[in-house]
């Protein structure tokens, strides 16, 4: 158990809302309630289970309540409240909660807790500098939002710190940023980046890239760009494996073999 499974336990409880004989009193979600329903039945030493798991639970609570799903407290005044409740156990779904509850179950299957990104991204972050975690991490707090248009572009900055990273190591920094700075600045450095590369290499950076430059642009403009969940689901899928994919042929892209 860690913090990403309690928020997708918790997420399950919002989403399914299961009829438990498990005291709730007048919370949407208490916690105690919510463990004993994720362990199954009542097993010995439950309520040591309970303790040990608590602590992961009141952080995913926390989660969920600094992105607007869930607030501490009970549903509305005058239903019972409990000391328990009051001191961590219990909160009520907000109204955008309810909202991003009914919209997607992808939610379920993407890292948007924080530190499991962070795991994620760790062994690519050192080589593409702090602007591509920045970024990156940006992104991921964006779909869990379901800010999807803001997760695109977040994705697409992030990709952009990629190409720069390589090209700096392969151009030098005075003569990307010059080449970055003038017109048409993105297109020409990449294609200085992968001048001379194999073209199996060159074709599938490109591939990789070439949707998350098509978002960013699209959100760039004042036109409604109808960017929903499936382009940004593919954009966080797509810059992972951009990372990975630059990671994996880094000496190839740079001249450095």
């Amino acid at each position: 158990m860690n913090v990403e499974d309690a928020e997708s336990i918790l997420v399950r409880w919002i989403r399914e809302k299961p009829r438990t004989s498990y005291a709730s009193y007048g919370y949407d979600v208490y916690v105690p309630s919510v463990i004993r329903w994720h362990l199954g039945e009542q097993l010995p030493g439950v309520e040591r289970q309970i303790r040990e798991l608590s602590g992961d639970f009141y952080d995913a609570a926390w989660e969920l309540c600094r992105r607007g799903i869930m607030r501490p407290g009970v549903r509305s005044s005058g239903l019972q409240a409990t000391e328990d409740g009051s001191a961590g156990n219990g909160y009520s779904v907000t109204p955008f909660g309810r909202q991003w509850a009914d919209e997607s179950d992808r939610d379920d299957f993407v890292p948007t807790e924080p530190q499991r990104f962070a795991q994620m991204l760790k062994p690519h972050s050192a080589r593409f500098g702090p602007s591509f975690q920045e970024r990156a991490q940006e992104a991921v707090r964006c779909y869990g939002a379901h800010t999807y248009l803001a997760c695109c572009t977040m994705c697409g900055a992030a990709a952009e710190a990629i190409l720069l990273a390589a090209a700096v190591a392969k151009l030098g920094e005075e003569k990307t940023l010059a080449e970055y700075a003038g017109a048409r600045g993105r297109s020409r450095v990449q294609t200085s980046l992968l001048a001379h590369v194999p073209e199996p290499i060159r074709q599938e950076f490109n591939n990789l890239s070439v949707l998350l430059k098509y978002w960013r642009d699209s959100a760039a403009h004042g036109r409604p760009a109808n960017i929903a969940d499936n382009e940004a689901y593919t954009s966080l899928a797509l810059l992972l494996r951009l990372a990975q994919f630059v990671d994996e042929h880094w000496d190839r892209l740079v001249g450095t073999a």
